[in-house]
């Protein structure tokens, strides 16, 4: 390695693991499980919990049953075999002259983890057993010798890899502190620091790895979540900045004999919700600043015509529209939908999937580039062909989750920007909002029209099935459809499962729905093949269809009123609530039973909350309780780097603080080009530049 002087801090901070103390090459590939390869990593590596030496208590002072920590050295270990399959380990901690037994069942993999003559911390529910006391299963930490500190103090608790210790690891993340942690220069200005209360970079460190006590350990932590959300609201906000001042959109002006005659082609009179949603969208559409605006709204409460709205609003001005939906089958929907409402107007539409022929295709392209149509709707085939627009003013785009940042982005047209309109019928908790899309305008559609049926649920067992079936083929026999839903293609691991589509259509037909016309449909049917088979349950020419999630976004047969759920363990609360509104879309009421087996408190918390009730934000904030952002709504898929230390459930107000710093830093210095903020901008776009596409801030 190269001396400290011929090298800048930067270079120093990016040391491989391998060469800091304590370390090595055999420890950095156990490291590099972790996402630890270097010295910057591992200082940054924050403590998951913090043990607190302070309140263990010795032996002598334990009460049965009550969670106690104590300390002390493994005097002896025990493992023997107990029957096929089955063993005990037990581990004999001495402190002073008392002694505890910790003993784990059935767990042989934890016997390499102890030795005779290491030096523990013993947390669990102590028992009295004969003339000692005993843990079962207890949370074992390991310490070095002589690290249990006088007066007592908070430990650290690092996520660990296979092969190192707590102790060791301790050791490894404040070796990095001690010989780079100087290396790391202070991002925030002294005076904001001042004005918000927060440590310097150096402090917090050494505080969040060192805490002497709690408030130590708040303190630095403070610091740190801080600094995360700020750096992601920064990002947010510049995206922003960045494109208001493109003005480069089609202005699509919305005036009164323009709105008329759009209302003229709706099939109903709209909900104050929706006119809302629609005046929020004109004042956007009516700007050269192109519109980037989220539109939420529960299943069922009319975002398509809010989205029809605007894309008549476009064709209306002389410019082309384009919608993308996530799947064939609903891009297929949505074309169906629209060539309906607007049979009696001139308005030529396109539609644009990866299951077109490529003379297709090109027949496609050509038309729009030309301008021979003026709607567009597709897959992600939209932003996956080059493709031209002859003058593109507005993109909207259908369950705006399963598309990332840059894929948004992905539409040009002629030099403009077009006007940005993405929808999502999954409510998104507020935390959630601020953090992922505070890019985004929002418009919430929270009531649905009048009208709309209420929808029975039901968490079914085994011992109901009978009943359900025999409702079933009541509804059925006066003339409804219905939905089974399975959580997998083909599930043939065990024996007996009837957990798969192809195994429940083989089963009802032989059995329940015998008398019925059943179908089946999966994601891996050719596209056409699925148009078809919704086409024909459209139709009634199916009376159930037996389907995967495949169904969970758009489909619309408002004859359907039945469901029925199989294996609803498996199922996320907010796609359980997006199979739900596949029901009770007509004139009828819905029904929907859930057969589940829940094996965790979260599934069984999720289930009751499920059947508890049918608003999609009440449900969307249990889910992001229960499950948080990164699996809800897509977070790494997006490409976003996973937040180190922040949580935007726990942190919601803190959040909230670093929003509105963020956007008023901005607010005076739109590209943090100033002196006072060059730092912080590097951090920003080497964080969020490549996934939230912010451009060269200059």
């Amino acid at each position: 390695m190269s001396d400290r002087r011929d090298s800048t801090p930067l270079q120093r901070l990016r040391t491989p693991v391998q060469f800091l103390k304590g370390v090595g090459p055999q420890r950095a590939e156990k490291l590099a499980k972790l996402q630890l390869y270097t010295a910057l990593d591992l200082i940054f590596f924050f403590p998951r919990d913090y043990q607190d030496l302070r309140e263990l208590v010795s032996i002598d002072d334990l009460i049965e049953d009550e969670p106690a920590s104590i300390a002390g050295v493994i005097e002896d270990v025990d493992f023997r075999g107990t029957g096929p399959g089955r063993s005990i380990l037990g581990i004999l901690v001495r402190d002073n002259q008392a002694y505890l037994r910790g003993v784990w069942f059935n767990q042989p993999f934890m016997r390499k983890r102890f030795n005779a003559g290491q030096h523990v911390i013993v947390s669990g529910k102590p028992r009295h057993q004969g003339n000692r006391w005993e843990m079962a299963h207890p949370v074992v930490d390991i310490i070095e010798p002589g690290e249990r500190p006088e007066g007592g103090k908070l430990l650290p608790v690092y996520p660990l890899t296979e092969g190192v210790r707590q102790g060791m690891m301790r050791k490894m993340v404040h070796a990095a502190l001690d010989s780079h942690g100087e290396d790391l220069e202070e991002v925030l200005p002294e005076s904001f620091l001042q004005q918000h209360g927060l440590l310097t970079i150096h402090d917090a460190l050494n505080k969040i790895h060192r805490p002497e006590t709690r408030e130590d350990m708040e303190a630095a932590r403070k610091r740190f979540i801080y600094q995360e959300l700020l750096v992601l609201q920064l990002a947010m906000s510049l995206r922003k900045h960045q494109l208001n001042e493109r003005k480069s959109a089609i202005p699509i002006p919305v005036d009164f004999r323009i709105d008329e005659r759009i209302r003229r082609l709706l099939p109903f009179e709209l909900t104050e919700d929706q006119n809302q949603a629609i005046h929020e969208i004109c004042h956007d559409l009516g700007r050269t600043i192109p519109m980037n605006r989220l539109l939420q709204g529960d299943v069922g409460t009319g975002k398509t015509m809010v989205s029809v709205y605007a894309m008549l609003a476009a064709v209306a001005a002389k410019s082309q529209a384009a919608l993308m939906a996530p799947t064939e089958v609903l891009a297929r929907q949505h074309a169906r939908t629209l060539t309906k409402l607007l049979s009696h107007a001139k308005v030529r539409i396109g539609v644009l999937t990866g299951s077109l022929t490529d003379k297709q295709r090109e027949e496609v392209l050509q038309e729009v580039a030309q301008g021979e149509i003026d709607l567009l709707i597709g897959t992600q085939a939209i932003i996956a062909t080059e493709i031209n627009f002859q003058k593109l003013g507005l993109v909207i785009i259908d369950e705006q989750h399963k598309f990332g940042v840059r894929q948004r982005a992905a539409l040009r047209s002629a030099g403009n920007d077009p006007h940005y309109l993405v929808m999502t019928a999954t409510p998104i908790p507020r935390t959630v909002a601020l953090g992922m899309f505070g890019d985004l305008d929002i418009s919430t559609i929270r009531k649905a029209p009048p009208g709309r049926q209420a929808i029975n649920t039901y968490i079914g067992d085994d011992e109901q099935r009978e009943k359900w079936w025999h409702f079933y083929r009541k509804k059925l026999r006066e003339g409804r459809q219905g939905y089974v839903i399975a959580p997998l293609v083909d599930e043939t691991q065990r024996e007996d499962t009837i957990g798969g589509v192809e195994q429940l259509l083989e089963h009802l037909a032989n059995g329940e729905l015998e008398e019925f016309r059943l179908e089946m449909l999966h994601g891996r049917m050719p596209p056409a093949e699925k148009d078809a088979v919704m086409q024909r349950f459209a139709n009634h020419e199916i009376d159930v269809l037996i389907a995967t999630t495949v169904v969970e976004v758009g489909v619309d047969v408002p004859n359907a009123v039945m469901m029925t759920i199989e294996s609803g363990e498996r199922f996320g609360l907010a796609q359980l609530h997006q199979l739900r509104g596949r029901i009770s879309r007509g004139k009828h009421p819905g029904y929907l039973c859930v057969f589940a087996n829940p094996t965790t408190d979260a599934s069984r918390e999720r289930l009751e909350a499920f059947a508890g009730t049918t608003d999609g934000f009440e449900l969307a904030e249990v889910d992001f309780k229960l499950r948080g952002p990164g699996d809800l709504f897509g977070w790494k898929q997006h490409g976003m780097p996973p937040l180190r230390i922040a949580d935007l459930q726990r942190d919601g107000e803190l959040l909230a603080k670093a929003r509105a710093d963020a956007f008023s830093i901005t607010d005076t210095d739109p590209n943090l080009a100033g002196a006072k903020w060059e730092k912080l901008q590097r951090m920003v776009l080497t964080r969020y530049g490549k996934s939230l596409d912010i451009g060269d801030l200059g």
